[in-house]
């Protein structure tokens, strides 16, 4: 079985992707992925070299995220091309890691995406985990952990597709405003239900 695991930002989707690591779960982390694809020596990099310039890159080769970051902030074009380039970079390795998986005998692989539902990626998975938090609750954790003032945690907030809606979309929801021994009940009672073995 594939879980899809995903969340919106400061629900405490990497707090139980933790949980399903050390329980011994295989995961396959669609952020850490996104680091990987862009390392030096990598055709992904290679290619967003020749479309941006040799100034995206640092001195010892690897991507300068600032600088990109600056040249497509306010250009939709030029998001649109960087996100062809790795999002299906992105997608091939997790597919890969996915299958490496189940190669190495896994019976469940948990595939941790945030952006699950925005990048429509849910026929890669057979079910979807939704970790849900309150608004309220997301833009405490968001001033404490960033420092963000409110209207930075509420802008990065709405930014995202609304969890609610997420939650529509989902197989099961954890609830994350409490305590992480009730997110942690709520995740085995879940595991349990779908009969997910490692």
């Amino acid at each position: 079985m594939i879980i899809g695991l995903t969340g919106s930002i400061a629900t405490g989707k990497s707090t139980v992707s933790r949980m399903l690591k050390q329980k011994g779960y295989p995961i396959v982390d669609a952020d850490e992925i996104s680091r990987l694809v862009v390392e030096p020596g990598s055709p992904a990099l290679d290619q967003i070299a020749q479309e941006f310039g040799g100034d995206v890159l640092l001195p010892d080769g690897a991507l300068n995220r600032e600088k990109l970051g600056s040249l497509i902030f306010n250009d939709e074009e030029k998001r649109q091309v960087l996100n062809g380039i790795v999002h299906p970079a992105v997608r091939k390795e997790m597919i890969r890691q996915k299958e490496e998986w189940l190669d190495k005998g896994a019976n469940t692989v948990i595939m941790d995406i945030p952006l699950l539902f925005e990048s429509k990626l849910q026929s890669y998975v057979d079910k979807i985990i939704v970790v849900s938090a309150k608004p309220s609750i997301q833009r405490e954790r968001l001033i404490a952990r960033n420092g963000y003032s409110t209207e930075e945690a509420d802008a990065r907030i709405n930014s995202q597709l609304p969890i609610a809606e997420k939650e529509l979309g989902a197989d099961a929801v954890i609830n994350n405003d409490g305590t992480m021994d009730e997110t942690e009940i709520q995740l085995n009672g879940i595991l349990l239900e779908w009969k997910a073995e490692i």
